[in-house]
């Protein structure tokens, strides 16, 4: 039966299918391999892929050496980033129905909206980025308001002025999810050659500005011993691999649209970890070079084009800030959540009203607190949310290549009552056990434990652990029942 006929046909609950999760046909899977490269492009040129790289330098690695955790972090996720979008391609299917195989119809609303708070909790960021820019525009023409009262609850930690501008960003944000995932595709295809340029820009700037990079390409690692280094490394691969951990899970919400496999896998091999480990360089350098001219390592890249002289370069860097953020924001942050939410209650809430949702919870989150510490957002944040997301996705995988071996029955899919209804309750166990081991480690980085030794240190792997032990768990428990 063509894909054509089963969108037409389907015999389906009116509550678990509507126009923006029911399977694309052919016709409307048209994305290349460069729709992918420039989807990745305009996804990893962000700040935060910035002040990550920079992060590690200050954790005390050598250039080369944070260059490598980039790269080795960012090829490891393009393997389950790969995997995952084959079903995307092949049934025009997104995540959350994808999901819908290993974790039942009912079930898949776990791993969706696990999901989503994620990345609800990184639309807040980058909005929180973005805001700070059109912030930064504000104190060019009007410089006075960066003296003016807070006219905000202290608790909140930002002031009238700054929300109003993250405000302003938000709204942008808005708009785009109003206009459709169309609209984001273009987006992404005219930022990708500007935001390369602008980073390349800003490389010469500090190329020049500190007669050449200056102690980054001279300045050894500070750690006086081996196990110093392994330390770090390890916590920050896993952050690495988070970073992009939210992708892997609904990487099928854009690889629906492909033309083929082909041009899934070969768009995201050459658009993810070129480019992710291309800004984390310009973020090393550029970092580095401030040393030399401010006398100061400044990683935040916000705050270093404040200190340029020119006001007019000031203006058009933020210009390029605003346009990197919403690219990354559009595509990263609002398809999966607004799938996802869209995925519980199909004939209440569509795309758009998904989006809706996911810049709500955004802004309610105060993503500015998120940031405010370079070690809380790769040791909590970004390794926290690996610790559930990676359980997710080696149970997807092995459901549908070792159990399932790539065979979906797309109609039953959209059934309450067919092959995948209800909850699969192996899922769930093997979810709770993957995630089980990180729990001690990621309560004592909060704070709420104080404890120490193997248990505590099992976190720094938490992404890899969890997946390994959900992965086996569901092989076993699953393996001769379908």
């Amino acid at each position: 039966m063509s894909l054509e006929h089963l969108v037409s046909h389907l015999d389906t609950d009116m509550d678990l299918s509507n126009a923006d999760i029911a399977p694309v046909p052919s016709a409307q899977r048209n994305w290349k391999a460069i729709s992918f490269f420039t989807l990745w492009v305009g996804m990893a040129v962000n700040i935060p892929s910035y002040m990550i790289a920079a992060s590690l330098i200050d954790g005390g690695m050598s250039w080369q050496q944070a260059m490598w955790t980039v790269l080795l972090g960012n090829l490891i996720v393009f393997i389950p980033m790969s995997l995952s979008g084959h079903a995307g391609t092949k049934y025009g299917i997104p995540f959350p129905v994808f999901a819908r195989a290993s974790f039942g119809v009912r079930g898949s609303h776990i791993p969706s909206l696990l999901r989503a708070i994620v990345a609800c909790g990184w639309f807040g960021i980058q909005t929180w980025i973005g805001g700070a820019a059109i912030y930064t525009i504000v104190l060019i023409i009007w410089p006075v308001i960066a003296d003016g009262p807070a006219m905000m609850p202290e608790w909140v930690g930002v002031s009238l002025i700054q929300f109003i501008c993250f405000m302003l960003f938000w709204a942008m944000n808005i708009w785009l999810i109003w206009k459709g995932i169309n609209s984001i595709r273009i987006l992404e295809h005219v930022a990708a050659p500007f935001l390369l340029l602008c980073g390349l820009a800003l490389l010469a700037w500090a190329y020049q500005g500190a007669n050449g990079f200056g102690p980054m390409l001279q300045a050894g690692s500070k750690f006086e011993n081996s196990s110093e280094f392994w330390n770090l490394f390890w916590p920050s691969l896993t952050a690495m691999v988070g970073f992009w951990a939210t992708l892997t899970l609904n990487i099928s919400d854009f690889t629906r649209y492909a033309s083929s496999q082909r041009a899934q896998v070969v768009g995201q091999l050459s658009g993810l970890p070129s480019t992710m480990t291309l800004f984390a360089f310009i973020g090393v350098a550029v970092t580095s070079a401030t040393i030399i001219i401010f006398g100061e390592a400044i990683w935040d890249p916000v705050v270093l084009v404040r200190r340029f002289e020119s006001h007019t370069l000031v203006f058009f860097s933020m210009i390029a800030v605003i346009i990197a953020t919403i690219s990354t924001n559009a595509a990263a942050n609002v398809v999966g959540p607004a799938n996802a939410f869209s995925n519980m209650m199909p004939s209440k809430i569509d795309f758009k009203r998904g989006g809706y949702i996911t810049g709500i919870i955004g802004i309610l989150i105060m993503p500015w607190k998120l940031i405010a510490d370079p070690s809380g957002y790769i040791f909590t944040w970004l390794i926290g949310y690996s610790a559930l997301l990676g359980p997710v996705i080696g149970i997807i995988l092995v459901d549908y290549f070792l159990i399932r071996k790539t065979e979906l029955n797309v109609e039953d899919l959209y059934r309450s009552k067919g092959i995948y209804a209800g909850v699969n309750p192996v899922a769930i166990i093997a979810l709770v056990i993957g995630v089980l081991p990180n729990i001690p480690g990621f309560l004592a980085n909060v704070g709420l434990y104080s404890g120490s030794g193997f248990v505590v240190d099992l976190y720094n792997y938490a992404w890899f652990i969890g997946l390994g032990i959900s992965s086996l768990v569901y092989y076993v428990l699953m393996r001769n029942r379908v």
